[in-house]
């Protein structure tokens, strides 16, 4: 049976199936962009709140005293189940506490100096790790995107036997697409390492979620702090029975006592003030992946164990590394400047991968001027709409509508050039992200 459409029909069912691969291309280059520009999380925390204490390390006490002043200040609210303690550490040396109600940064003595104000760099983070889409969707959206640069990875060695041999052979000039093509082959060949590690870690991380949520549903009756318990340890049993804060500083005590080799960065109160308390303590282990060891301790200060993340079993350790080797979290800055130079190149050879495909589309005679301007819009819209939003943080301050603001400039950009493209939209958007970038670095200056 043959199915018989006219020549417009099929025309227009290709252009739409094109759109459709763009699409997917366009959130893959984001996800790639954004997820090299979070490399600098820190960095960008203290450049959007520069006048926040920093100190290099808080004593113990000092901890303590900070936590009763701001329980105290949440009189009246719902009590706080989580309190956390960011401690001072080499690329951020802040201490911060944040409760289920608020977030401040506290000064050397344990006194709360001003409200934590970080929300560009809170956006960027999850704008890359979901989307900015709340719940399992987004990191579920993002973890099927690292299966996708994984077989991509895979499938385009596959397909190119001479990739390693023509490794360092570069035709730089575009002739018909092959300087392009060069680039793109180069590129993927030098970064391969990378590229596998990122894909492979980001497809855990996204993913893992959505495993434990089906172990939790199959096993657990869906409990998924039950599910991941076997890796990062269980959650004691609650009392609400009010009872005196528990002894934050000893734990931080008992830690430089024994282990004067780690680093501690972050204290975690679990239902303060009640009879159910418990402290963790999570700290850094040198020249390990792993993002830190958990250590238990009881209200009055006493040792209850370790979760096992540094020497427990091959899973928990490779478990706790995957943020590391995903985020470029170890090492310090020489590692962060590498991330961020094979980031780039990945995000290069996804951008170019999509406009050789656009390439060869237009030489087989499928003329797209519309698709052509739509990738240009992605392309430079997307760092643009980027750079606006960190605009509008420093301009509005922390309460700007950065989502909003980033999702509606990166859907409207590629539209707009789409419905000019007959007047080639792309130098303007270059014009558009150099003006941008240089004023929001006038603007960080002055602020």
């Amino acid at each position: 049976m043959t199915l018989a459409f006219s020549k417009d029909a099929v025309q227009r069912a290709l252009s739409g199936h094109a759109a459709i691969g763009l699409l997917a291309s366009a959130l893959l280059y984001l996800i790639c962009l954004t997820g090299t520009v979070v490399v600098f999380y820190q960095e960008w925390q203290r450049i959007e709140q520069p006048n926040a204490p920093e100190m290099a390390a808080i004593a113990p006490d000092a901890v303590q005293r900070a936590v009763a002043a701001v329980l105290a200040s949440e009189k009246g609210k719902p009590a706080t189940t989580h309190l956390y303690v960011h401690m001072p550490v080499g690329g951020l040396p802040r201490t911060t506490i944040t409760t289920d109600h608020q977030a401040v940064h506290i000064d050397a003595d344990g006194r709360i100096a001003m409200p934590e104000e970080n929300a560009w760099s809170e956006f960027l983070l999850h704008a890359h790790y979901s989307l900015n889409i709340p719940g399992l969707v987004g990191m579920t959206i993002v973890g099927i995107f690292g299966v996708m640069i994984l077989a991509l990875t895979l499938s385009g060695i596959v397909a190119h036997p001479r990739i390693f041999r023509d490794a360092f052979r570069l035709r730089a000039r575009d002739n018909h697409g092959v300087g392009l093509a060069d680039w793109h082959n180069r590129l993927s060949v030098w970064t391969l390492p990378f590229s596998l590690a990122i894909a492979l870690t980001g497809a855990m991380i996204g993913l893992g979620v959505v495993g434990a949520h089906g172990l939790a549903a199959a096993f657990y009756n869906n409990d998924v702090e039950a599910a991941y318990a076997p890796i990062f340890g269980e959650e004691h049993g609650a009392d609400a029975r009010p009872a005196p804060l528990a002894n934050v500083a000893a734990p931080l005590a008992w830690l430089a006592r024994n282990h004067p080799e780690v680093r501690p960065t972050y204290v975690i109160l679990h239902d303060p003030q009640t009879r159910g308390q418990h402290i963790q303590l999570i700290a850094e282990h040198p020249r390990r992946l792993i993002y830190g060891e958990t250590y238990q301790f009881g209200a009055d200060g006493g040792y209850h164990g370790k979760v096992g993340l540094s020497d427990g079993h091959m899973g928990q350790q490779l478990a706790a590394s995957t943020y590391n080797l995903h985020f470029g979290n170890y090492g310090g800055l020489p590692v962060k400047l590498a991330y961020i130079v094979f980031g780039l190149a990945l995000t290069i050879v996804v951008a170019t991968g999509t406009s050789i495909w656009l390439g060869k589309r237009q030489r087989r005679g499928l003329h797209e001027p519309r698709l052509r301007a739509g990738w240009d819009g992605v392309i430079w819209g997307v760092p643009l709409a980027l750079t606006l939003t960190f605009l509008a943080r420093l301009l509005i301050g922390n309460g700007a509508p950065l989502i909003a603001i980033f999702w509606t400039l990166t859907i409207a950009i590629p539209l707009l050039a789409i419905a000019f493209a007959a007047r080639r939209p792309k130098r303007l958007l270059q014009y558009l992200l150099c003006g941008s970038l240089a004023l929001a670095l006038a603007s960080w200056s002055v602020v």
